[in-house]
């Protein structure tokens, strides 16, 4: 029995070893719900049973030609791990069985929730997949893999995404993932919040617009973003918004002056905002400043006009020191506000703010000074020969001007003006100024007149054979109208004239008597102190009365008949009018030649090639060579002179002020005298060098000249004759300290005229000077004719007599001693000429040539020099014709002045 058994048993296990197991099952296609499996055939005659674990059993027949065999199984479960046993089955007896476990795909998310959305961050959030823990999940976006655990006991899966660009769109897949398979994957997609606009907003404001510009926000995938500005009141609209390239532009209008803006600027994209940048804008609250005072001694007005023309400004005005304030109300029709100040006191600075008010706030305000005014006639001024005092108040500055345009300007310190150095019997007006904030205000103008001067060496001669006195007395400095001489109860009014000395002749006295003689000099109602002297009329006056008219007798019967006798004989030779000249001259020709002989003189003196001017031109040639020149030939003194045989004489030249031991006096130019032995009527000079044009500018200033007489051009024959001393157009140039200014310029044929300001930047005092130059004389020469040069000379003299406060005329050429000379010879002797019907031309040349060597040049300019006073005796016919000179710009010549001119001539 028991070998019975032990047979069975083996004959079982034989079977068994003899039906292999598959050797590997694949899955070749997995979805939600099926498995499809895959394996080797290793006979045909085997078929195969699958047993699903839990489920069932599928029996699979293989045809006889298939190598391998595919099975599906189907109505699974998604995300399910099942287990099978795959047996090879053969004649109804089957394998031991091939064990394996295989997963189905999970299921997707149904939905993924965005719980937040920050810039570089999006927060998700999703139910668990079948409520499974064994699930775990797998998100991807953007080259990004992240994987995602499932919580336990959780049924929601939250999942932060960071490190996101700021406002960019992210598209996302989110997979189910389940023992390393993954479902097909949730596809969404959502944005992260844009960033704010950095900090830098920029703002430009006023009362009522505010531009706010900005950078515009950047992003990776350069999106255009969207920007909402708002305020707490809600949305602010930009009227004009514009977004160029990388700036943004927001224009908003129509806001309150004054007033705190509280912003905020969103970002938006795809309908999500940024945070919002945060700031505030202040619309500013402008000041008055088109602020007018009118100003009086007791009043101040104050007026001012409607800011922006724009009714929603009030206005609060304040003065400083007061408690009060005046308001005024912006909506009133008139669209400017005045008000005054009254009962204050002269003199007086007050402080004043102007507020703009708007909405109860208050502008920093508009503060700003002024003063009242004052009235000069209230001080007690003080007058005196050269100056000006006076205690005031309510004034810094004072200047006192007179008619020319030259004065003193001067600081009022202490409440003191004291004006010094003044021009004796000048015409002032002084004006106060307050200096207020770089303004000086007018406080007040008040006309003086100076006291002139007293007479200066009053002193007696005996007249009228002791029956009268001839009164002397030298012409006082400064502005004189008048000179009052008083003699026993007699009083004797001598207007203001160059003559030098000046004299009044008293008859009807008694002879041999002493007489108190006073004087008074004049300038407009002021006088000067009264000086006095004793005189005595000729006490051999009586006696000698009939002595000399007997001798009186005789001497005419003698010249009587000497003048029958003789004259007839002489009549051919230069005659020798027994007139005295006021041309002084002690020691050469001292007579006169009337005007009515000056034809037959000039005839007799041009005869034989002009023997008679050749032989007195010749005797003129040694006259004053041999006086001291020590100052022109000092060596820091040699280059100041042009030519090295035209040196100005120590004994008549003019001296400049010197600051140190170090600088020098001298300057190449001569006092020359004039008609009427006036000594300092004129300054001859030299044309300055380069290096001599300051001192030249300050020898004008100093002697205190208007008129300067050039009688060159600067370049001549292509040589220069004279350094061009003005500037060369109408801007200032500055010759050491005086400014000179051309103020017009006036070219005509044969000259120029012009007109300079000269203003000391030491004393701020400005003054006039005319300049004439004469342009049509040759050097060493004489012009074609002498009709311009006459009415060149007419038109200086009629300046010179109009300026009679000022100082010598200036005349210069070259040299400064031919034409010059001839010019200044050719205006006294005209002067001569008019007043004594006589001249004597020979006696002034040798004057001048006592003052200045070589004056008159050349014979032939003697000989012009004559020809000048012939042609002035009988002027030639010419056809009147428009005059040349015409120009309503100039000061000093006119039309009207040249006719003048030429009728008294």
């Amino acid at each position: 029995m028991e070998g019975a058994l032990t047979l069975v048993l083996l004959c079982v296990l034989s079977a068994w070893a003899q039906i292999p197991d598959v050797k590997n099952v694949s899955v070749i296609s997995r979805t939600k719900f099926e498995l499809t499996f895959q394996w080797e055939v290793e006979s045909n005659s085997y078929n195969y049973s699958l047993m699903i674990h839990g489920k069932e059993e599928l029996e699979i027949i293989p045809s006889e030609t298939d190598s391998s065999v595919n099975i599906t199984v189907q109505s699974l479960s998604p995300g399910t791990n099942y287990s099978f046993t795959l047996y090879t089955v053969f004649k109804n007896e089957t394998s031991k069985g091939f064990n394996f476990t295989d997963v189905t795909v999970p299921s997707d998310v149904d939905s993924v929730l965005v719980i937040t959305q920050k810039e570089t961050e999006i927060k998700l959030q999703w139910n668990q997949v079948n409520n499974s823990n064994d699930y775990s999940y797998k998100l991807k976006y953007r080259n990004n893999e992240t994987s995602i655990p499932a919580l336990p006991n959780d049924y929601t899966v939250e999942y932060t995404v960071l490190f996101l660009n700021p406002g960019t769109e992210y598209f996302f897949t989110l997979y189910t993932v389940f023992k390393n398979v993954i479902s097909s994957g949730y596809n969404f997609s959502n944005v992260t919040m844009p960033s704010n606009v950095n900090e830098n907003v920029n703002a430009k404001l006023n009362d009522t617009d505010i531009i706010l510009q900005w950078n515009v926000v950047p992003n990776i995938d350069n999106n255009n973003y969207n920007y909402i500005l708002e305020n707490r009141d809600g949305p602010v609209n930009c009227t004009d918004y514009t977004a160029e390239r990388n700036e943004v532009t927001c224009h908003i209008s129509d806001l309150i002056p004054g007033t705190n803006y509280s912003f905020t600027l969103y970002t938006e994209f795809a309908d999500l905002r940024s945070t919002g940048f945060n700031f505030y804008q202040i619309t500013t609250l402008s000041d008055i400043t088109g602020v007018t005072v009118n100003r009086s001694q007791t009043d101040l007005t104050i007026l001012w006009y409607k800011l922006y023309n724009n009714d929603i400004y009030n206005y609060t005005l304040e003065r400083h020191g007061e408690k009060s304030e005046t308001n005024f109300t912006g909506s009133t029709e008139d669209d400017k506000f005045t008000f005054t100040y009254s009962s204050l006191t002269p003199g007086n600075e007050y402080s004043f703010s102007l507020f703009t008010v708007v909405n109860n706030v208050r502008s920093t305000g508009y503060s700003f000074k002024s003063v009242t005014t004052l009235n000069c006639a209230s001080f007690d001024w003080s007058v005196t020969n050269s100056s000006i005092v006076a205690a005031v108040i309510g004034s810094t500055y004072v200047t006192a001007q007179n008619s020319t345009g030259s004065g003193k300007n001067d600081t009022v310190v202490g409440n003191r003006v004291n004006l010094q150095d003044l021009y004796p019997g000048e015409s002032y007006t002084v004006s106060l100024f307050y200096d207020l904030e770089s303004e000086k205000l007018p406080q007040c103008s008040h006309h003086l007149t100076l006291f002139p001067n007293s007479v200066p060496n009053l002193r007696c001669k005996y007249h009228s054979g002791g029956y009268g006195l001839v009164v002397i007395w030298d012409p006082p400095y400064g502005v004189v109208n008048m000179v009052q001489i008083d003699v026993r109860k007699q009083s004797f009014n001598q207007s203001h004239s160059s003559e030098n000395p000046q004299k009044v002749e008293v008859e009807g006295l008694q002879a041999a008597q002493w007489y108190k003689v006073t004087a008074t000099s004049f300038s407009g109602a002021m006088r000067s102190h009264t000086v006095s002297v004793n005189c005595q009329t000729d006490p051999a006056g009586v006696i000698a009365g009939v002595l000399v008219f007997f001798l009186l007798i005789i001497i005419i019967c003698v010249a009587v008949f000497v003048w029958h006798r003789y004259g007839s004989a002489k009549r051919n030779k230069m005659p020798k009018p027994a007139v005295e000249s006021k041309v002084h001259n002690e020691n050469y020709k001292n007579l006169l030649i009337p005007s009515d002989k000056f034809p037959e003189y000039f005839q007799n003196m041009s005869r034989d090639d002009n023997r008679g001017f050749s032989e007195e031109y010749e005797d003129l040639s040694s006259v004053g060579i041999k006086q001291s020149t020590v100052a022109a030939l000092m060596p820091e003194n040699k280059d100041k002179n042009r030519f090295t045989n035209v040196l100005a004489y120590d004994s008549s030249r003019v001296h400049l002020t010197t600051n140190d031991e170090s600088d020098s006096d001298y300057i190449n130019a001569n006092y020359m005298p004039g008609y009427g032995n006036a000594s300092r009527q004129y300054i001859a000079a030299q044309g300055p060098l380069p290096s001599t044009v300051n001192d030249f500018w300050k020898m004008v200033w100093e002697k205190r000249s208007q008129v300067i007489v050039m009688v060159t051009n600067c370049t001549e024959g292509g040589r220069v004759k004279c350094e061009q001393y003005w500037p060369m157009d109408y801007t200032p140039c500055l010759y050491g300290q005086l400014l000179v200014t051309v103020k017009s310029e006036d070219k005509f044929p044969s000259w120029t005229l012009r007109e300079f300001n000269v203003k000391n930047k030491t004393t701020s005092e400005t003054r006039t000077v005319r300049h004439f130059q004469f342009i049509a004389w040759p050097d060493h020469g004489v012009p074609t004719g002498t009709e311009e040069l006459i009415q060149f000379r007419g038109l200086i003299r009629q300046q010179v007599e109009s300026s009679f406060s000022a100082g010598p005329t200036i005349v210069h050429c070259s040299a400064g001693v031919g034409r010059t000379g001839t010019l200044i010879a050719l205006d006294v002797l005209l002067q001569q000429l008019d007043k004594e019907k006589a001249v004597g031309i020979s006696a002034f040349v040798q004057q001048m040539r006592l003052s200045r060597p070589l004056m008159v040049q050349t014979e032939s300019q003697y000989v012009f020099l004559h020809q000048c006073i012939m042609d002035t005796l009988q002027p030639k016919v010419v056809p009147k014709s428009d005059p040349l000179y015409e120009n309503s710009d100039m000061i000093y010549v006119n039309a009207i002045a040249l006719r003048e001119y030429e009728k008294q001539s």
